[in-house]
């Protein structure tokens, strides 16, 4: 008996859901803060791919609980949860690798410009998979590392 096959299916949901382009590269070295404008500044690090994509917000009840514990860098850091969806062609994201969103689509959330989010983990696979899932957490100021 033959398996699904959900290859029809990926030009479709690529069509409808990776709208914005993105960017994963790995980081160069560790941020650098910058005095005139209050941020943290990463070195440019190999670009791993760039092209379509969608960040999109993971957040769950749970999700915004503090980091316990005071001898943590930073306790009152939260976690804020992100889904990053390429195409199943561009490569898994390492853990650790950094993603920022270069363009937006015409309607799309512009505050998504500027921003950057870590790989928690490589990115989930599975044997019906249409577009590929890699869970963020994104890189606040205070947490910079």
């Amino acid at each position: 008996m033959p398996g699904l096959d959900l290859s029809g299916l990926v030009p479709v949901i690529e069509d409808l859901v990776l709208l914005d382009t993105v960017r994963i590269s790995t980081p160069a070295g560790a941020p650098v803060f910058d005095p005139a404008t209050g941020t943290y500044t990463y070195p440019a690090g190999e670009v791993v791919y760039e092209g379509r994509g969608a960040v999109q917000s993971a957040m769950s009840v749970d999700a915004a609980a503090s980091t316990p514990g005071s001898s943590l860098p930073w306790p009152t850091e939260t976690r804020s949860r992100y889904r990053l969806l390429t195409p199943l062609s561009a490569p898994t994201a390492a853990k650790d690798t950094l993603v920022t969103v270069l363009s937006v689509h015409a309607g799309g959330d512009p505050a998504l410009l500027g921003r950057r989010w870590r790989v928690q983990d490589p990115a989930a696979s599975g044997t019906l998979g249409v577009i590929r899932v890699t869970l963020l957490d994104q890189i606040t100021e205070s947490g910079a590392s």
